[in-house]
């Protein structure tokens, strides 16, 4: 069993950022990386946004790139995603998730995910 939660979520401007934080518990552990995807409320997540694996190998979706920022506190169990220079377009509900890597994508593990946060970012 895997528990997530995400928090940090909210509604801002373009060009604003935001930090999303995990909190992870149960048996992570088992898994290589956690990632963070992103779906619409009441659906199931649609797009691995960025993720990092045990040994601090990282990938993020393109549009993302040099915006967003994943980072992991083993120590604390969390992991987090700064968001930069926000778009319109990276609106969505954020999962935190668990899942493994092989050859350079992540592949979440199904229904590994938190109950998800709304970003909303306006024009």
């Amino acid at each position: 069993q895997v528990q997530l939660v995400e928090s940090g979520g909210g509604s801002v401007q373009a060009g604003d950022s935001l930090r999303l934080s995990c909190a992870a518990s149960g048996s992570i552990s088992r898994y290589d990386a956690m990632g963070w995807l992103r779906g619409t409320q009441g659906e199931r997540p649609e797009s691995t946004i960025a993720w990092i694996t045990t040994d601090y190998i990282i990938g993020y979706e393109d549009s993302v790139k040099g915006r967003f920022t994943v980072s992991r506190d083993d120590a604390n169990s969390t992991v987090s995603l700064q968001m930069n220079n926000l778009k319109v377009e990276d609106t969505g509900v954020y999962y935190c998730s668990v899942g493994d890597v092989e050859g350079g994508q992540y592949y979440p593990a199904a229904g590994y995910w938190g109950q998800g946060i709304q970003v909303i970012v306006s024009s």
